[in-house]
């Protein structure tokens, strides 16, 4: 089982930038894809960006260009550099560790980030 715990959501302004934090535990050799999703109010979770365990990485074009998703192996922690904030991005983040792409994998708590205008 994996442990999965986020850290810098907060509210900033559009245009300013955060950037999230997941710390993995327990059984992270099982990881092979790490990713961010976040869910907005009234609306279903929806993927962000994934990272591979060879550094390869992909985005929704809604963030593409704006977000950068890395890894530091050595810390066993999951990041995600959000620039250019929209009102639109306002939702939970969540963290996300999988085995295999096809399975739901471990799931953070999330952290809150809100966008104002």
């Amino acid at each position: 089982q994996v442990q999965l715990v986020e850290s810098g959501g907060g509210l900033v302004q559009a245009g300013g930038s955060l950037r999230l934090s997941c710390a993995a535990s327990g059984s992270i050799f099982s990881i092979n894809y790490m990713g961010w999703y976040r869910q907005a109010p009234g609306k279903q979770r929806e993927w962000v960006a994934r990272i591979t365990n060879a550094g390869a990485t992909t985005y929704a074009d809604s963030v593409k260009g704006r977000f950068t998703i890395s890894k530091d192996n050595t810390k066993n922690t999951l990041y995600l550099q959000m620039n250019s904030l929209k009102p639109e991005d306002t939702a939970v983040y969540y963290c996300n560790a999988r085995p295999i792409i096809i399975s739901n994998g471990s799931w953070g708590q999330g952290t809150q980030v809100t966008v104002s205008p």
